[in-house]
């Protein structure tokens, strides 16, 4: 069958919308009728080349849809369900997933290259075989995708807000919550507060945190970092720390969560200075896989008993933890509607990355349209 996708060809050249071919399901596989897709930055890293990935891709990896069919043997999803897609599978058998680490999941391994399992690449195009995003390829009308990389949800779920949860909020959600091990009471820095950010920002307040201070050099990032449970923020590290040290009698913050759009050695820097003994700093914001940005003081590491921690996907297991967050969407204590800026047609792609690179968007969501 056809489908219509964004795909970058090259690093650094504006996405490009196709018809496309696409296979019909095999073993394990589903064929979903995707709805709506978010704009996460993971994909502007890769239309620019700061995540070296097989191209040509079809971009997009926040996902959410209907499922129009079936291949042998899968049993976690049937036609007509609704779901939302995990930008990094489960298959629920290797040894991450079976001690409760879902988000490295083995089967996750080859997200940059766009293959699913058994280097089956279901789209194909005038320049052949096409990678998807995390397996999942969002931005196209319809995508081929693995049973692992699919959460059952309940029908009556708005799909526009649910999309949300298969990236953006359980990668900040649960880098506060489950990575930072937020405690009542604490002090929490989060620093860039984009789609991810403000959901690091929900997370701690959520964790009951005494103090949520957001970092952000835009005012208006600032501004919904407030409105998401943030106690105050400032356009700096430097700006902030009179506030820190005042707050906790000289203390500093239990943990600082880290994510910007690209990941510099003078944020880590600035929180690493910015906790106490005992602080944790979360690295969740990405750059360059061969960039170096991680340079501190070893000694004041070990003495002050500083944690240094990675973060993917918030630590999030996505069959048990999608559905928790949907839940804390429906009883009112995770806002997902006030996350989305503005929607998109696929055709607007590219303003849609735009307007998230100069700042104007929290998230913005491609609505898919369908004969």
């Amino acid at each position: 069958m056809k489908t219509k996708a964004a795909v970058v060809y090259q690093t650094g050249k504006p996405i490009e919308i196709e018809e496309l071919e696409l296979d019909k399901p095999r073993e394990g596989e589903v064929l979903i009728r995707y709805t709506y897709a978010g704009l996460c930055h993971s994909d502007v890293h890769i239309a620019h080349g700061d995540l070296e990935a097989r191209l040509p891709m079809v971009l997009g990896h926040e996902g959410a849809g209907v499922i129009e069919e079936v291949g042998p043997g899968v049993t976690r999803v049937k036609p007509g369900d609704h779901v939302v897609c995990s930008f990094i599978p489960s298959c629920g058998t290797c040894r991450y997933c079976a001690n409760g680490q879902q988000s490295i999941c083995d089967m996750g391994a080859t997200i940059l290259e766009g293959s699913l399992p058994g280097q089956h690449f279901p789209i194909s195009g005038p320049h052949g075989q096409y990678g998807a995003m995390c397996m999942l390829g969002t931005f196209s009308q319809y995508g081929v995708i693995h049973q692992s990389s699919c959460v059952k949800v309940d029908d009556d779920l708005p799909l526009d807000k649910a999309v949300l949860v298969g990236c953006g909020v359980p990668t900040g959600w649960g880098s506060a919550v489950n990575t930072a091990e937020v405690k009542p009471g604490q002090t929490v820095i989060v620093m860039g507060v984009g789609g991810i950010g403000v959901n690091a920002v929900q997370g701690a307040v959520l964790a009951g945190a005494k103090n949520v201070i957001a970092i952000d050099p835009l005012a208006n990032k600032r501004q919904k970092a407030m409105e998401f449970g943030a106690s105050h923020a400032f356009a700096s590290t430097h700006e902030a720390m009179e506030t820190i040290t005042n707050l906790t009698r000289g203390q500093m913050a239990d943990s600082a969560i880290l994510t910007p759009g690209l990941l510099t050695s003078d944020i880590v820097a600035g929180g690493f200075n910015a906790v106490g003994k005992g602080g944790i700093i979360v690295l969740t914001g990405l750059n360059k896989m061969e960039e170096v940005n991680v340079q501190l003081p070893g000694s004041v590491l070990t003495l002050y008993r500083k944690q240094i921690r990675g973060s993917v996907f918030g630590d999030c297991n996505p069959t048990t933890d999608i559905p928790r967050l949907l839940d804390l969407y429906r009883s009112g204590d995770l806002k997902l509607d006030e996350l989305i800026t503005r929607t998109y047609t696929l055709e607007q792609v590219n303003e849609g990355y735009d307007d998230l690179l100069n700042g104007a968007n929290v998230r913005g969501v491609v609505v898919h349209e369908h004969p």
